[in-house]
């Protein structure tokens, strides 16, 4: 049950995260939103945690600490996609 949590959560914080960035133009897209959920809250939310001293208990530091992760690895993805599909000079 957790892991479905998990999993819901980071898709919930990814889609906030791609409205945030403005990627929401073209619709969610579902990959990014997981990546960037899980893997944002994983790292954001851990460390914003540690360094307000909630330790791993679910807090308020946490939850925009995931959001922020999210956002920097949206905003990462976005740029590198749109560096990648320019042509070289």
């Amino acid at each position: 049950m957790l892991i479905i949590g998990i999993i819901l959560f980071g898709l919930l914080v990814g889609a906030v995260a791609q409205f945030i960035v403005g990627k929401s133009g073209s619709g969610i897209d579902w990959t990014l939103a997981f990546v960037a959920g899980v893997g944002g809250s994983f790292v954001g939310g851990l460390i914003i945690s540690l360094l307000a001293g909630d330790g791993l208990a679910l807090r308020p530091s946490g939850i925009i600490g995931s959001i922020a992760g999210a956002i920097i690895v949206t905003a990462l993805w976005s740029w590198w996609k749109t560096r990648s599909a320019s042509p070289v000079d």
